[in-house]
């Protein structure tokens, strides 16, 4: 037989070259997520071509040029007027915007903390061998579990115009600090005056001081076993630092208390608009239906990553005569975080994300004010919710960041 010709032999390893590739699992894996990317980058240009002509052929033009325009929104007094200072018709369509991250921002945070804590509790009390703690606990969590959040909003504000005194009176919530009417709850605000930034330097400097102390403390315990008292001189750091330079640099704040009208025209009395501090109560019944009604759920993720633990650890724990209080912050909770943490984070997003449905109660947060009156406004309908969404996924994201930064520190890591 003669040999193969040179081109015969090359034309051969072609062949099973590109059969090696067909047969690659990886090169296939590889060119298939090629030809998807393709299909979706077409397609989302594609509906931007179609949505861009159909735009162009209603006389409307794609653009964020409406955040200059000046706005007339009339929206309700809340902690974020404050920080933006908003006004309507004096400010633009980019301080409402900046108002509604504020007040969903406000809402959240607060709402987290609370639930948080709240929710801690409520697993621990569901773990008791306390009867009236632990049917306390079990009975709560299975009633907020299951009514739906909106009309658990409803409930709240309903409750809160009940309870509270008319508009033309008052009561103590807070003795000698709050006080309440179906109009909101009133209270002290401080006034900054010169000198204020010092105190504000000295906090910082005691927070610096606090975390410092409380790294050398614990390397300092696993070196000689001793204990010190972290968090009584932490607290006096905290609070007596600045309190000393707000001294010594002549009590630079004063405080505003709210002025209650009981005199003149029925019409204009109560408490007067503008003097100390104001909470709506859209926004308190919204923040307690949000953090009572995530509380639940974080209960039951807390008795779960409690439960993980080996029973073994809290009976060691007690072997060496740890108080039950002591052994569930040292021994049992630090191990129950690994468990813990990954479903919490989701709660705190769907706790975020529930912020929307203020929009039935009318509290401005970034639907109600920013995707709904401002949409109506200005007709863009596109270019906000897109905005909204973005806003939605940066919070999402930064929480999620936040708290894989977090599970990384409490982890238990193998020696």
């Amino acid at each position: 037989m003669s040999s193969a010709s040179d081109s015969e032999i090359e034309a051969r390893g072609e062949r099973r070259g590109l059969a090696a590739l067909v047969f690659d699992a990886k090169a296939r894996s590889l060119f298939f997520q090629a030809v998807l990317a393709i299909l979706i980058i077409f397609a989302i240009a594609v509906a931007i071509r179609n949505a861009g002509a159909n735009l162009a052929e209603q006389g409307r033009e794609f653009g964020f040029d409406f955040f200059d325009r000046p706005s007339d929104i009339q929206i309700l007094t809340t902690f974020g007027t404050w920080l933006i200072g908003y006004e309507a018709g004096e400010n633009t369509i980019w301080d409402v915007f900046l108002l509604s991250i504020a007040n969903t921002l406000i809402l959240a945070i607060a709402g987290v903390f609370f639930a948080t804590v709240w929710g801690f509790l409520l697993g621990i009390f569901r773990l008791s061998n306390n009867f009236v703690l632990n049917g306390f606990a079990t009975i709560y969590i299975e009633l907020l579990r299951n009514v739906p959040l909106l009309l658990q909003i409803f409930f709240w504000t309903a409750v809160l115009r009940l309870v509270a005194p008319g508009p033309r009176d008052s009561g103590w919530l807070v003795p000698g600090l709050l006080q309440i009417n179906s109009k909101g709850i009133y209270g002290p605000y401080p006034l900054v005056e010169d000198g204020f930034g010092y105190t504000m330097v000295a906090f910082l400097i005691a927070c610096v001081a606090a975390i410092v102390f409380a790294r050398w403390a614990k390397r300092n315990q696993e070196k000689t076993g001793r204990q010190r008292p972290v968090a009584l001189i932490n607290l006096g750091l905290l609070i007596g630092l600045p309190v000393v330079v707000y001294l010594l640099s002549g009590r630079p704040m004063t405080i505003e208390w709210p002025n209650f009208v009981t005199e003149g025209p029925i019409l204009r009395r109560g408490f007067e608009r503008g003097i100390g501090s104001y909470i709506a109560p859209e926004f308190f019944a919204l923040f307690v239906a949000l953090f009572s009604y995530t509380a639940a759920f974080i209960a039951e993720i807390v008795r779960a990553g409690i439960q993980a633990v080996p029973k073994g650890q809290s009976e060691a724990a007690g072997a060496l005569g740890l108080p039950d209080s002591l052994a569930m912050r040292k021994v049992i909770l630090p191990q129950a975080f690994r468990v813990i943490v990954p479903p919490l984070t989701s709660q705190y997003l769907n706790l975020t994300k529930n912020s929307s449905l203020a929009a039935a109660i009318g509290y401005p947060e970034l639907v109600a004010v920013f995707a709904g009156t401002t949409l109506n406004q200005v007709g863009r309908a596109i270019e906000i919710i897109a905005i909204v969404i973005l806003v939605y996924l940066v919070i999402s994201l930064l929480t999620s960041a936040f708290m894989n930064w977090f599970n990384n520190r409490v982890k238990l890591v193998e020696r």
